[in-house]
């Protein structure tokens, strides 16, 4: 099963994206840029890493959007 990647930042998403919802979208651009849904054994580290660097770019990019008529950037608490 495929998700889509999806707008989280507000108002898209109503609630604050979680970790777990940044992860997914970054499994799903790697899965899309390397086209492959799940990788070799040989290639596993590289994807797993690359999925780990866009999820942290993922986060501080969300951190840092100022959204007007919103409470500025993310809490940061438990991520």
């Amino acid at each position: 099963m495929c998700r889509s990647i999806k707008t989280l930042r507000p108002p898209a998403l109503p609630e604050e994206a979680t970790e777990e919802d940044m992860r997914a979208a970054a499994l799903q651009y790697v899965r899309k840029v390397s086209g492959f849904r799940a990788p070799a054994a040989h290639n596993r580290e590289v994807f797993d890493r690359a999925v780990d660097e866009i999820t942290a770019a993922t986060m501080k990019l969300l951190d840092g959007l100022e959204i007007r008529g919103a409470a500025a950037g993310r809490s940061t608490a438990g991520g």
